[in-house]
Order: structure tokens, then C-alpha cells, then sequence
């Protein structure tokens, strides 16, 4: 089966509002992040489509940015010739949520809690993930949950899990400096799995941007699979 990788994104990271422009679908992410800002392509855009689009961007108070996902060529070439600057290449990661669920977790070591704690906010917010990135979990309307990692028996780091359809996207996996390399990513991988799985969801899949080696290194080491990939083109 196909997945719409699209779909299942702003499913689990939604935007403040969506609206559609041209072939054009663009995003209100009220300082959300690239993921919830970005415009995607719908069909073919002439030069007047970017200009329509960028204009919109701007009352939006927004910069000007685009995602590109395969079979947008023609308008990652466009945007190119415009001056547009690709950010952030990312790969998109799928297993069977079973696959990863095979083994117990170590006690004390992952909770599960909705609604965020206010230490996993904390531990957000030293990531660089705020107000408005909580704000998009919260708007997440299928099954969530946010996990709270423990090592050493101090809080060491969170992610936030969410659905659409019957798959399960982890996002914003953060683990503090101090507690890298202790297998916790691992585990967090593992713990979502679980929950995916109790849940309802027949896949687990994670973005992960490709300049981040030692995320790339973990999830292929999970046994994950490319599903998919995409980039974004931003003016400077």
C-alpha cells in the first residue's frame, strides 16, 4: 500500500490553517516551524502562481518557503532561477510498528503522559522547541501521546507521538546533551512503537533531516526503511 506521506505529515503536524491558491496549497504555521509554513505544490505553477503565493506568504507574515517533494521538479527548477536556497533535505523513515515492539522497555525509563509535563516543556524549550511547536501537538486531532525518557533517574529527554490513519509519526525526539549515547533514542523508538501498536497503528515512521548522521544511523539501525523524502526552498 501507498502511504500519502503529505497527508500523513500534516495529519500528526498541523498547520494553524490551510488554504488553497492556485495550485498552491499554503500554510498558516504561526511561527510553528518550516513543516507548518511551507506551501506545497498541487499541479503545474507558472511564474504568476509563485508571485501570487509568495504575496500571500508575506500578509500571512510569513517568509517565503516551499516544499518540494518528488515530482516537483519543474518547480524546485523554478524556484532555483528565482534565487530560492534548498534547506533542509529530509528522509522519511517507516517500519511495521510490531517490528519495534518485540522487546520490553526498562522499567522506569519511558512514560507515556498526555498532556506534556511542564519539565518536558522545559526540555523542549532548551531544543529550541516553544510555545508555537506545542501548539501544533495540540492541534494534532488523532490518538497522541508525549514521552517522558529517564536515565540516571533525572528527566533526560521527551518526544511527542502522534496519528493519522494507521500510522504513527514520531516528532520533536529530543535528549538532553548529558544523557546522549546511552541508548535512549533507542528506546524512545521502541516505546512509540508500543503505544503505536496499542493504539491501533500498522506503521511507525519518523522525519529526520539528512545532514543529521547520528539520527540517519539510528533508525537505519532499527531496521527502518526510506519511504520517502523531501526538501524545502526558502528565500534568504
Amino acid at each position: 500500500m501507498s502511504l500519502n506521506w503529505a497527508d500523513i505529515v500534516d495529519g500528526t503536524w498541523p498547520a494553524a490553517g490551510y488554504e488553497t491558491l492556485g495550485p498552491f496549497q499554503l500554510r498558516a504555521g504561526q511561527g510553528g516551524g518550516s513543516r507548518v509554513s511551507a506551501a506545497s505544490a498541487l499541479s503545474t505553477a507558472t511564474d504568476a502562481d509563485i508571485d501570487a503565493a509568495e504575496a500571500a506568504m508575506q500578509a500571512m507574515g510569513q517568509n517565503s518557503i516551499f516544499c518540494l517533494r518528488p515530482g516537483d521538479e519543474a518547480l524546485d527548477a523554478q524556484l532555483a532561477l528565482r534565487g530560492y536556497d534548498i534547506l533542509d533535505p529530509v528522509n522519511i523513515y517507516v517500519c511495521p510498528a510490531v517490528q519495534l515492539a518485540d522487546q520490553p522497555i526498562p522499567p522506569v525509563m519511558v512514560f507515556s503522559v498526555w498532556e506534556p509535563l511542564e519539565i518536558m516543556r522545559e526540555i523542549w524549550a532548551t531544543a529550541g522547541i516553544g510555545p508555537e511547536r506545542l501548539a501544533v501537538m495540540q492541534r494534532a486531532k488523532g490518538p497522541k501521546t508525549s514521552l517522558l525518557l529517564r536515565h540516571n533517574d533525572k528527566p533526560s529527554g521527551v518526544a511527542f507521538v502522534a496519528m493519522h490513519g494507521e500510522v504513527a509519526m514520531v516528532h520533536a525526539l529530543e535528549i538532553l546533551p548529558e544523557h546522549r549515547r546511552h541508548g535512549l533514542g533507542h528506546w524512545t523508538m521502541r516505546a512509540a512503537a508500543i503505544w503505536a501498536r496499542d493504539n491501533g497503528a500498522q506503521s511507525l515512521s519518523v522525519i529526520c533531516t539528512k545532514a543529521n548522521e547520528g539520527a540517519n544511523g539510528l533508525y537505519r539501525a532499527l531496521g527502518m526503511e526510506i519511504a520517502g523524502e523531501y526538501h524545502y526552498r526558502h528565500l534568504v
